[in-house]
């Protein structure tokens, strides 16, 4: 019998952990919260919470030594799963979009180009906040954490 994978969350602004708890549950997955503060888990020894400092990039850094071939992360932080990706880990972003090689370097960029506008007084034209989060991002989610982890379990 396969050893489950090994769900690791970047949790500080995660939408989706309730729904991940139902999921890594159902496959019998340990899930592992990574913040800078305590957060509440349900009851049961396959949830834990991994608090790190308070530094900027602790909770990335700890998610990232942790990362291999079972693991499943789950961020909307593109360098993380950048990080990530590159340690043989499997990655999927609140929404359900499996980051993946083929589509990382393209977001990469285009974070560093937006991060350079930012600071170069562009900004302003260019920021419009992060898109509301709906009910099909979090269906989207569901089905493609489920997918994920029936392809790890082989």
């Amino acid at each position: 019998m396969t050893t489950a994978p090994h769900i690791l969350v970047d949790a500080d602004a995660c939408p989706v952990k309730e729904e991940t708890f139902t999921v890594g549950l159902r496959h019998k997955a340990p899930i592992t919260l990574v913040a800078n503060r305590y957060l509440r888990t349900p009851d049961t020894p396959l949830i834990t919470c991994q608090m790190v400092s308070g530094d900027f990039d602790a909770a990335d850094d700890w998610i990232a030594e942790q990362a291999g071939p079972k693991t499943l992360v789950v961020t909307a932080d593109i360098l993380l799963a950048d990080r990530c990706l590159k340690a043989g880990a499997t990655c999927l972003a609140p929404n359900g979009t499996p980051w993946a090689r083929k589509n990382i370097g393209g977001a990469v960029a285009t974070r560093a180009i937006n991060a350079d506008l930012r600071g170069g007084g562009i900004g302003e034209m260019t920021q419009g906040g992060a898109k509301p989060f709906t009910k099909q991002d979090r269906s989207r989610y569901l089905q493609a954490l489920d997918a994920a982890l029936h392809r790890l379990n082989r």
